[in-house]
This record gives structure tokens, sequence and C-alpha cells, in this order.
């Protein structure tokens, strides 16, 4: 049997590791239903290389996380989802960014490694694209906002 996953991006880290931010309640209680589910918790070596633009490798939770290597089908799935998103980019309403690089190779990851079945971020540009991606091909994975705390977004009460 496979254990479920979360592929966690940029963003839920850049919240996590800053005990100032606005969202880093909602990282934490995340990453601790993460663990008490036993819910394992994957990193894209795409993100650590977003993380070390301002920060350190070693400041990641690495002994909590396993590390998914961009690979050869995260690259044929990238390229399927690139050409919807282009085939599409007058529909989005972004804000002035780069719509390809991360955000598809990030979601093909997701969809191509069997244990995810969530994608975690605070990111509302990326979830615009989940959202176009979702409407014309089928995505295994499912998109969690980190804007909303875990125990709604799992629909538990808290005592």
């Amino acid at each position: 049997m496979t254990h479920k996953a979360v592929l966690l991006d940029t963003s839920f880290f850049l919240r996590f590791l800053n005990d100032s931010d606005p969202l880093f309640k909602n990282a934490d209680g995340f990453f601790r239903y993460f663990l008490q589910k036993e819910i394992t918790m994957m990193i894209s070596t795409i993100s650590i290389a977003e993380y070390c633009v301002g920060g350190d490798v070693h400041e990641l939770p690495l002994r909590n996380l396993q590390i998914v290597p961009f690979n050869l089908e995260h690259s044929k799935r990238t390229g399927e989802f690139a050409k919807i998103v282009f085939q599409n980019k007058g529909k989005l309403k972004l804000s002035e960014r780069n719509i390809i690089p991360n955000d598809t190779k990030l979601f093909a990851q997701a969809d191509c490694e069997k244990a995810v079945e969530f994608y975690l971020s605070s990111d509302t540009e990326s979830y615009k694209i989940y959202n176009l991606l979702r409407s014309e091909t089928t995505l295994k994975f499912q998109f969690i906002d980190l804007n909303t705390p875990y125990n709604e977004t799992f629909g538990l009460l808290e005592f």
C-alpha cells in the first residue's frame, strides 16, 4: 500500500521557516498534521533551488522531507502542461511573471509521483494555472491553499 504524500512548494517553506509570517501558523499546523497522519512530505529539487536564492539548504527540514529530483517523466508531463497554458495564455489573468517554468514543472512532478495526492502552496497565481490545467486535462492531485488552515481543509474540529 502506498502512503499518501504532499508536494510542498517554495512558498510553503518561506512561510514555515519565518515565524513572523502571517501564514506561519497555518504552515506549522499543516506540517504537524502531515507528521501526525504519516503523510509523506515531499520537496522538489526545483523548490530547493528556488529556496536557495535567498536561503540556505540547511534551513530546510530535510530530515522530514523526501526529495523529488526532476526527471524525464516529469519533463514530458511539463511539456503537456506548458502547451495547455500557452494555448490559453489570454484566459489567465496572471500578474507579471514567467508562466511556465516552475509552476508547470512542480505540477508535473505532483501529477507523476504515484503517492502525491496533495500540492500545498500559498501562491494564488499558481492556483490559477492549476485551475486552468484541471479544466483542460486530468490531474490526480488536489491543490491545497495555505491561506486556509489545515483543520478547515481536512474538515476537522479543533479542540
